[in-house]
């Protein structure tokens, strides 16, 4: 089985369901142990040095400044000579980025890994912004720019990320650093054929690089970093280690996409990826309307392919299309309206094929989630079904996806909480991958893998560690194991178990964990313990600090739940799906 590995920069966490290697593509100069994690089904890798629609152009707006048209329209300029870029203009917009990373350390959730430093690429957009990789910026604690034929680094804030979609957007307050600037114009998706001119700084030297090719293909593309799935344009130009974040151009000298991965393999060569302009779009309109990044949101179904004819006409489906909803998610807005064995023929009143793609351009089909992706968060989506032989439209709200076990942490910092030296924290594919599989067990990862979150801040809250002292005399071999019940009260996330144990008035503190494993202490003498705990562990605090806020319960939760629903997670096939099957 082939893995994910991750040669550069702090590794994203994927989905294991089958095994493609993504290699991002920055240069770190501190690198860190490969990690094999399997994935979805191609192989990828990053290129840091340490979902688009045929003629559809960027658009949008940023919080409190209007996206000038100059970005959005195509270049006026006559096209660039291949054979002489030397002096091309659009050349002086690419910027080389200097990021120092300091990653959360998930197995000691209150301190942070040491840090290292990496280079990729970014270039300017105008108004005192540049576009880059999330990958590229990911824990930073500090980022700096440079301009080609300059000497001098400047400090970069970074405004936004969009790990899905692993864009980051950054501001550099500097004026001298803006002077004679032009920003890059944006063009629209390429076809196929289309030669193509990726530009960055790449591993081999100091100054800028320049790679030619054409495109390859284009379609629904696993996103590494975010670990998703958006448009992606395939292309032969060679992407290297410190190319991520730059710009891929055409020959009117038009950005047409971001450099982000590039596949690896023994059977394969020259394959690299770009993300597209109408991806890059949905990014900058997000950040317009929000102030902030909100994400690519979802439909919130598992679905069937319906090839078979068979199958169609034991669902009383009419024609060669649709897809059959096999599962839906307790946490989208499609869980009150869809239900399982609803038949979507329709998507905004495009037809969705019995495969599970959709028309795109002239003569092509893609796959049906590049609609879902097109949407906004909030935006309310029209879908037409077959429900018991009838056809039907139905309304459906559409959101980002909620993951039971997250692949990146809000805010950077894991949550935690310390009982008598029982380290808790929310599990995690961070925690997973620093971890390793084996020490994480095969009954708690497959629960992790396949599980779906039941509501809004579902958690699985484990015991990671055990800090040996006499109060847990024991339980000290104690590690990765999931908390289920306090007190005989179901654990919804850290945060509620960090309440039920202020909140507790009896003698004995009870955990129990998978298998009716028992962990009981002295509740009196366990919290006066904790003091002497952490001095003698040498960690500042019991808990996180996220954790000192008055817990407000879990959105869409009601305090009375029952038990047999609460206690057994709803089991779904793999998030990209496997044959047969996909998630919207």
């Amino acid at each position: 089985m082939k893995t994910l590995i991750f040669n550069f920069s702090s590794p994203p966490i994927l989905n294991p369901t089958a095994a493609p290697k993504f290699d991002r593509t920055d240069f770190r100069s501190c690198p860190q142990p490969k990690v094999g994690v399997p994935f979805s089904s191609k192989s990828f890798y990053f290129s840091t040095s340490p979902n688009g629609g045929g003629d559809e152009r960027p658009h949008g707006s940023f919080q409190g400044l209007r996206i000038p048209s100059r970005w959005m329209e195509p270049s006026k300029a006559a096209e660039v000579d291949s054979g002489n870029l030397q002096h091309a203009t659009f050349l002086n917009a690419v910027v080389k980025v200097y990021c120092t990373h300091t990653p959360p350390h998930y197995s000691l959730p209150w301190q942070k890994q040491r840090q290292y430093t990496s280079t990729g690429s970014a270039f300017m957009i105008g108004e005192g912004k540049l576009l880059t990789n999330a990958h590229c910026v990911e824990h930073d604690a500090q980022v700096k720019v440079k301009r080609r034929g300059d000497d001098t680094k400047y400090v970069a804030k970074v405004l936004a990320r969009g790990v899905e979609c692993d864009i980051a957007l950054l501001s550099v307050e500097s004026k001298e650093f803006w002077e004679g600037a032009e920003p890059l114009h944006f063009g629209n998706l390429p076809n196929l054929q289309d030669p193509v001119t990726v530009v960055g700084y790449p591993l081999g030297g100091e100054t800028i690089s320049v790679s030619k090719g054409v495109v390859s293909r284009i379609e629904v593309t696993s996103y590494a970093h975010g670990s998703s799935e958006l448009l992606g344009i395939q292309i032969d130009a060679a992407i290297n280690p410190g190319n991520s974040g730059g710009p891929a151009f055409n020959d009117q000298g038009e950005c047409i996409g971001v450099a982000f991965q590039v596949y690896r393999s023994d059977e394969v060569e020259n394959i690299g990826y770009v993300i597209p302009t109408t991806v890059v779009s949905h990014f900058l309109e997000d950040y317009g309307r929000n102030g902030k990044y909100t994400g690519f949101p979802c439909l919130g179904v598992l679905l069937q392919k319906l090839e078979n004819p068979a199958l169609r006409t034991f669902l009383n489906v009419p024609s060669n299309e649709g897809v059959l909803v096999r599962k839906v998610e307790p946490t989208s807005n499609a869980s009150n309206i869809l239900k399982e064995g609803d038949v979507i023929v329709s998507f905004e009143n495009v037809h969705v094929g019995s495969e599970g793609t959709v028309p795109f351009r002239t003569s092509e089909r893609i796959a049906f989630r590049y609609l879902i992706s097109q949407k906004f968060t909030g935006d309310i989506a029209e879908v037409g079904i077959i429900r018991g032989g009838q056809f039907r439209k139905i309304q459906v709200v559409l959101n980002p996806r909620v993951h039971l076990v997250p692949y990146h942490i809000e805010g950077g910092q894991p949550s935690y909480l310390i009982v008598a030296g029982l380290v808790f924290t929310p599990l995690s594919e961070p925690l997973i991958e620093e971890e390793c599989e084996d020490s994480i067990g095969l009954k708690l990862l497959a629960k992790a893998r396949y599980s779906m979150a039941r509501f809004k801040g579902d958690q699985m809250v484990i015991l990671s560690q055990v800090l040996a002292n006499e109060e847990n005399i024991g339980y000290e071999d104690m590690s990765n194991e999931q908390v289920l019940k306090l007190n005989g009260m179901w654990i919804r996330n850290i945060h509620h178990l960090a309440h039920m144990v202020d909140s507790c008035k009896d003698k004995y503190l009870v955990f129990e964990f998978e298998d009716n494993f028992l962990v009981v202490l002295e509740r009196e003498s366990a919290l006066a313990s904790s003091t002497s705990i952490l001095k003698s562990y040498g960690i500042p605090c019991e808990r996180s600090s996220d954790l000192l806020e008055p817990y407000r319960g879990c959105t869409g939760q009601s305090e009375a739940m029952d038990e047999k629903q609460f206690g057994e997670c709803p089991v779904s096939n793999s998030e990209f799906g496997s044959d047969g099957l996909l998630w919207a």
